[in-house]
């Protein structure tokens, strides 16, 4: 089964205020049909340095004169006519006459500053007079969207940005090398019009595949990179310069987090900060975490601690293989060696490090020693991947059974989490691990019941764990 759950972009918040003055000045704007009315003034093309002022721009737009007692009337029967722009007011005094007030009208609908017999109808019905007049608005940098003031600046022709990820108060680019000369104004813009962006920032480097973080250079604003968010309801901080967070996964760690039940043993692996360890554990899961990164090991610490849950997940800072080898087979066989099956927990492993988690998956080759339990309480492996294949499920599937050493065919679904970028899928395959691969079978001559004792492997510390 593929199932797609895309996550959209975080939107800005565009919101400015307008003070438009009436004014006799010559119209600077002819072509009222134009999808370049808004547009700023053509001279900021090419800046670096940015220059509110010089975004000012007069434009002529088409206006009705009516008495005040009936604006609302006219606003609610020409709804779709009426100026629609956010910041915009649409209704402005008339200087000429303290009893009426002007509306402006879109100039899209109303091109050539006339109105259509529909129209004309409406104001006969409100004893308006049709006349449409013209009025010269002054617009500001206020008054332009960041994507307007950035395809203004930006060389035509090139892709202009204005997605990015908000993590707290901060915003993160993956810029183009075309967008780099104008990095800095583009941070400035973000923040300009973004309530609560205070810091912008630009990858400059691709994700370290051993501790899950890159470098970035800030673009804009404060240099405080330690931040707080909120997702699913529950509130993470974390120093966005050393551990890894995205907000596009929030739906994927709501999907995960869905499958358990109370009561179930959840293995994170690569655990980070805690997006599927803590809700794990705030719905009374049992839950063992662990990260390789000292740093997303003291995050997530401070956040089990701040979701009051530091007594429920105990956590480690180990390899991800160390993991699997130590704490993960030794629960799994206290789990698996329960005499009544009521009483075997389902296990989940989560392994959320999908530039090689797959390569991980041939640790749980003979994993446990011992005769093979039933199918039914075998662990589910939900382990994420990348693939720019044309047929990305049928990859992550084959290379899962490379690493296995069985073929999961009629066993395993494969899941569309994102895109990641162009030609290049996020996906997670979820499978219960075989038994015959999960189990080494016990030699007949050994003396001690093999299924009482664990393989050998690296052994894990106390000073590795924290309960």
């Amino acid at each position: 089964m593929l199932l797609a759950q895309h996550s959209g972009r975080i939107p800005g918040l565009f919101v400015a205020a307008q003070k438009a003055n009436f004014c006799t000045m010559r119209e600077t704007v002819e072509e009222n049909g134009s999808p370049e009315l808004y547009s700023p003034h053509p001279k900021v093309r090419g800046m670096t340095l940015l220059n509110r002022e010089a975004f000012k721009r007069t434009v002529v737009v088409p206006v009705l004169k009516v008495k005040k007692e009936i604006v609302h009337a006219l606003l609610k029967a020409l709804k779709h006519t009426v100026l629609q722009r956010p910041g915009l007011k649409r209704v402005i005094e008339d200087p000429e006459d303290e009893g009426s007030k002007l509306v402006i009208l879109d100039p899209h609908q109303v091109p050539e500053f006339s109105l259509g017999q529909a129209e004309q109808e409406v104001l006969k019905q409100l004893n308006i007079p049709p006349e449409v007049s013209r009025y010269n608005l002054e617009l500001t940098y206020e008054n332009f969207k960041s994507e307007e003031i950035l395809r203004a600046v930006l060389p035509e022709g090139q892709d202009v940005t204005s997605g990015f990820s908000r993590v707290g108060h901060i915003a993160h680019f993956n810029l183009r090398d075309h967008q780099l000369p104008y990095k800095h104004l583009i941070g400035q813009v973000i923040i300009d019009k973004n309530p609560g962006i205070t810091c912008v920032v630009n990858k400059t480097s691709i994700i370290d595949s051993t501790y899950r973080n890159f470098e970035m250079e800030v673009l804009a604003g404060e240099s405080n990179l330690v931040t707080k968010v909120k997702e699913n309801n529950i509130s993470y901080e974390l120093d966005f310069a050393k551990v890894y967070w995205n907000p596009r996964l929030s739906t994927e760690h709501g999907r995960i987090v869905e499958l358990l039940k109370p009561g179930d043993v959840l293995f994170d692996v690569f655990a980070g900060i805690g997006p599927f360890a803590i809700p794990a554990a705030k719905k009374k899961c049992v839950v063992f975490a662990n990260d390789l990164n000292p740093e997303s090991y003291k995050w997530l610490l401070h956040n089990c601690k701040l979701n009051k849950v530091d007594n429920k997940i105990k956590a480690f800072n180990l390899d991800g293989r160390d993991f699997l080898l130590g704490p993960v087979r030794e629960e799994l066989s206290k789990a698996l060696a329960l005499e009544k099956e009521a009483q075997k927990p389902a296990v989940h492993i989560v392994m959320n490090l999908p530039a090689s988690a797959l390569e991980f998956l041939d640790v749980f080759r003979h994993l446990l020693v011992g005769e093979p339990c039933s199918a039914a309480v075998l662990p589910t492996v939900h382990c994420y991947g990348f693939s720019k294949h044309e047929n990305p499920a049928k990859e992550i599937q084959e290379q899962a059974e490379a690493s296995l050493g069985a073929s999961l065919d009629g066993r395993c679904a494969t899941y569309l989490v994102r895109n990641v970028a162009p030609n290049k899928e996020m996906l997670c395959i979820s499978f219960q691990v075989p038994a015959d691969v999960l189990y080494k079978r016990p030699c007949p001559a050994e003396e001690k019941p093999a299924s009482k004792r664990l393989c050998t492997g690296k052994d894990f510390t106390e000073e590795n764990v924290v309960s």
